[in-house]
């Protein structure tokens, strides 16, 4: 899956921030007037995009544990004032819902609340539970019940809501007149299994952030879409450079100094009528460094 972040900027106060990222988790009057201010100043500092210092609100009370690449990963979202977005393009298991929790979170300290979160509908109440036991975030999932709730309320617009709001794609899809009147901050969508047939999926998210990153379809498919893996070179490493400013990636292979991934070594055996269950359950399982290999023990044959 990856994720693709739009970003919408906008100049708002830093007015009654240390008491609204304060408040949550202490006690401000039994602060000493030292330590407010000093609170005061990471709170309302500005750090450069490729800064550390950037995510220091975040960070106060996150419980979460970072790994290096998910940190660049989320700096590289800010690294442009100018840039409408960016696409996190992780390879599996290397947490990208902890690196837009990141982002939603930094968003979220700046006081920059209108947020939203576009996911497959099975994992809308995965990423309300993440946000909140990791980063502390409040959400609401917005869907038919609820929506109809909130119009109930005389609410004008269910999507205009003081805590970040998660849909699915076909809710958002719906309710498309009510999206594109709010201001949003951020929206974050996630994708499942892009590039599945053709580079064409990856000019259409592209475009998403950019429309003008690639020209038009017609332009895009002459340059680019007879390209089959690397086979030409030229052209492949042309749109890997086009992609750079707007594209992260990174691959398991550049993290292991730091995560360990279990090794797995399949067991093969064949498999015909004529075995029983006592059959494989027989079978020498061998270790390999300290690693056991299990065989697969199937059902009766009936």
């Amino acid at each position: 899956m990856w994720l693709i972040f739009c970003i919408f900027l906008k100049l708002l106060s830093w007015e009654e921030i240390l008491y609204f990222n304060l408040g949550m988790g202490a006690d401000i009057l039994n602060l000493t007037p030292y330590h407010a201010k000093y609170f005061a100043y990471e709170l309302t500092k500005r750090s450069s995009s490729d800064s550390m210092q950037k995510f220091a609100t975040t960070l106060l009370d996150a419980q979460v544990d970072l790994n290096p690449h998910q940190v660049e990963a989320a700096l590289f979202v800010f690294h442009s004032p100018l840039s409408k977005g960016a696409i996190l393009a992780d390879e599996v298991g290397l947490g990208k819902t902890i690196e837009a929790g990141l982002v939603i979170a930094q968003k979220w300290a700046e006081r920059k609340r209108k947020i939203l979160v576009i996911v497959p509908a099975n994992l809308r109440k995965q990423w309300s539970q993440e946000l909140i036991d990791k980063f502390f975030l409040p959400s609401l999932i917005l869907e038919t019940k609820s929506f109809q709730e909130a119009t109930r309320q005389k609410k004008n617009n269910p999507f205009e809501q003081n805590e970040i709001i998660i849909c699915s794609y076909q809710f958002a899809r719906s309710k498309e007149e009510y999206l594109q009147v709010v201001q949003w901050d951020l929206v974050v969508i996630l994708t499942a299994t892009p590039l599945q047939n053709s580079l064409l999926e990856l000019y259409g998210l592209v475009s998403i952030i950019d429309d003008y990153a690639f020209g038009d379809v017609k332009s895009f498919k002459s340059q680019y879409g007879k390209i089959t893996g690397s086979s030409d070179v030229q052209a492949f490493g042309e749109l890997k450079e086009r992609l750079k400013p707007l594209c992260k990636r990174t691959l398991r292979r550049q993290v292991l100094e730091y995560i360990k991934y279990t090794s797995r070594i399949a067991l093969v055996e064949e498999f015909s009528r004529q075995k029983t269950n006592s059959d494989f359950m027989n079978l020498s399982v061998p270790t390999y460094s300290g690693l056991t290999c299990m065989p697969c023990h199937p059902a009766n044959d009936s």
